[in-house]
C-alpha cells in the first residue's frame, strides 16, 4: 500500500461533515449513543439514562433514554455503561525542528488515539508547517487534533531558540505583530531570553490592543503584576509564579532591568526566602486580573527524577524517530555535572511548584493543562504527557474534577471557544472520549480509552489501534530511510 493511500485512509477516519440543523421529529439521525454515563465537567455530576444524538460534526440532542422508541439513527452504538467526556485539550505543545517535519507530522493521529482532540502550539521553528497542518485538519484532509497556534514567538535579538520573531525596538515589534496577524495566528507568545523588559510589556499591550490572547514566560526585569497590568492572558510554566512569594520581587526586577544584577544573580535571589502567604496574595491578584496559569509540571518532574527513572523501555518511543529522541540529549548533557545536592534541590523546587496548584485554584486562578511536549523537552512525550500532567495535578492536591476541567472547560473558555467545545452539550462539536473508568474518582481513568469521537466520527479501539500502528510504521520508515537501509516510498 502506498503512503498516499495510507494517508487518505487515515484522513477518512475523521473527515468533518457539515453540521446539520436540529432534525425535525421522525428524521433519521447520523449516530445515536446509548447506555453511557455522561460526565458533566462543569458540575462534576454523572448523568445516566441519557441518549446522545449526533448529526454531522455536532451534538444535536441529549435526551432521556425513555424517548428511545421515538428516535431513529443510521448507526446506534451501545457504550455498555462507559463514561463519556469531552475531548481533551493539550494547552501547551511544540512541533519543532526543521529536520523533524515528518517526525512531528506522524504524531498528529497519535494525539487523537490518546483522546486529545485539540492542541495549542506555543510556537516553534515550524510555523509554516504547523499553519498548513492546522488548515488540513480543518478541511478534513489530515487526521489529527484541532490546532491552535502562535506561529512564531516574540523574542529579543539573538535569541537562543530557532525560528523566533526577533525584535529589538517598537518598530520591529509592530512589524512582527502585522506579520503574525497576516499568518492568522490564534494567540501571541512571548519569551524572556533576550527581549528588553520594557519592550516585553509594550508587546503585551499591543497584542491586547489588537484583541489577541497573550501567553508568556516572565522576564527577570519585570514583575508579574506589571505583566498582568499590561494585559497578559496566561503565564506558561508554574515555576514562574513562585516569584510572587518573594518580598523582594520588585527590587530584583528593577536591578535586573538596570543591569545592576546579572541573570544568574537575579535567579539566585529567588532561591531562598519563599513566603507562602505572600504568594497566596499574589495568586489572588492574578485571579482578579484574569491571568491564567499553564503549570507544565511534567517536564520539571522528568528532569527532577531523571536519575531514578529508566526510560530505555518506554513504550511510547515506538512512535519517535531516532532523530527525534536524539534531541533529548542536550538537557541530559546540561545536567551531567549535577551533584547529589543539586538533584535534591531540583526535586525540592519541583515539589514547591507542585504544591502551588491547589493554592492557585483556591485563589480563583484558571489552570490550563499543558504538557510542553517537544523534541527539546526530554522524555515529555507528545500526547502521553498530557495524561501524565493530569496525574501530577491530582498528586499535587487538585481534585480529579479540577484536573479534568483544566483540559476541557478551562481550555475552551480560555480560547474563547466555549460555545463549541469543552463540555458535552447540545450544539457543541462532537469531539468526545469514551472511558472504561470514572475520571471523577481517579484522573488516571483518562488513560483507559475505549473510543474517541472525532468531529462526529466514531473511532473504536480497533481504529485507534490502526492509527497507532500506522504512526509506528511511519516512524520505522523514516528511521530506515535515514540509515540508508530503506526507502520511504
Amino acid at each position: 500500500m502506498t503512503r498516499k493511500i495510507i494517508f487518505s485512509l487515515l484522513a477518512s477516519l475523521c473527515l468533518p461533515i457539515a453540521a446539520l440543523a436540529q432534525s425535525p421529529a421522525g428524521q433519521k439521525h447520523d449516530l445515536l449513543l446509548e447506555n453511557f454515563q455522561l460526565v458533566d465537567v462543569e458540575t462534576g455530576d454523572i448523568r445516566r439514562e441519557q441518549l446522545l444524538l449526533i448529526d454531522g460534526d455536532r451534538i444535536t440532542a441529549i435526551v432521556p433514554s425513555s424517548e428511545r422508541s421515538a428516535l431513529s439513527a443510521r448507526s446506534t452504538i451501545d457504550l455498555n455503561g462507559r463514561y463519556l467526556i469531552p475531548g481533551l485539550w493539550d494547552m501547551h505543545v511544540h512541533f519543532e525542528g526543521t529536520d523533524l517535519i515528518e517526525d512531528n507530522a506522524l504524531l498528529l493521529p497519535v494525539y487523537l488515539a490518546y483522546g486529545i482532540t485539540a492542541v495549542r502550539d506555543a510556537a516553534s521553528d515550524l510555523a509554516t508547517e504547523v499553519l498548513r497542518w492546522r488548515g488540513e485538519v480543518e478541511r478534513g484532509v489530515r487526521t489529527g487534533p484541532k490546532i491552535f497556534t502562535a506561529g512564531q514567538k516574540f523574542e529579543g535579538i539573538d535569541s537562543i531558540w530557532k525560528g523566533d520573531l526577533e525584535v529589538g525596538d517598537r518598530k520591529n515589534m509592530l512589524e512582527g505583530m502585522d506579520k503574525l496577524e497576516a499568518m492568522q495566528v490564534d494567540f501571541i507568545k512571548i519569551t524572556d531570553n533576550t527581549m528588553e523588559p520594557g519592550l516585553f510589556l509594550e508587546t503585551i499591550k499591543e497584542a491586547r490592543k489588537r484583541g489577541h490572547l497573550v501567553s508568556a514566560h516572565v522576564p527577570l526585569g519585570a514583575t508579574i503584576e506589571q505583566l498582568a497590568d499590561a494585559g497578559l492572558s496566561s503565564i506558561e510554566h508554574a515555576s514562574y509564579v513562585l516569584r510572587l512569594g518573594y518580598a523582594g520581587e520588585a527590587k530584583i526586577a528593577a536591578a535586573a532591568r538596570s543591569g545592576e544584577m546579572s541573570k544568574q544573580q537575579a535567579n539566585d535571589a529567588y532561591k531562598e526566602g519563599f513566603d507562602q502567604e505572600l504568594a497566596k496574595r499574589g495568586y489572588r491578584m492574578l485571579a482578579k486580573k484574569g491571568v491564567a496559569v499553564t503549570p507544565t509540571l511534567i517536564g520539571e518532574w522528568q528532569l527532577a527524577y531523571l536519575k531514578e527513572t529508566n526510560h530505555s523501555k518506554d513504550s511510547f518511543q515506538r512512535f519517535l524517530t531516532k532523530d527525534f529522541i536524539s534531541k533529548y540529549q542536550w538537557r541530559i548533557d546540561r545536567m551531567a555535572g549535577e551533584t547529589a545536592a543539586d538533584r535534591e534541590a531540583r526535586k525540592a523546587r519541583y515539589q514547591l511548584t507542585a504544591r502551588q496548584l491547589p493554592l492557585l485554584a483556591d485563589a480563583g486562578v484558571t489552570l490550563l493543562a499543558g504538557s510542553d511536549s517537544a523534541a527539546l523537552n526530554t522524555y515529555v512525550y507528545p500526547a502521553q504527557a498530557l495524561h501524565e500532567e493530569l496525574t501530577l495535578f491530582q498528586q499535587a492536591g487538585l481534585t480529579p474534577l479540577q484536573s479534568l476541567q483544566a483540559a476541557t472547560v478551562n481550555a475552551a473558555r480560555f480560547m474563547g471557544r466555549w460555545q463549541d467545545f469543552g463540555s458535552v452539550a447540545r450544539g457543541k462539536s462532537a469531539d468526545l472520549v469514551v472511558l472504561e473508568q470514572n475520571p471523577l474518582q481517579d484522573i488516571r481513568a483518562t488513560q483507559a480509552i475505549a473510543a474517541v469521537i472525532c468531529r462526529g466520527r466514531f473511532l473504536d479501539k480497533a481504529k485507534l489501534s490502526d492509527l497507532l500502528h500506522e504512526a509506528e510504521k511511519r516512524r520505522a520508515e523514516l528511521d530506515r530511510s535515514r540509515s540508508g537501509t530503506g526507502s520511504t516510498r
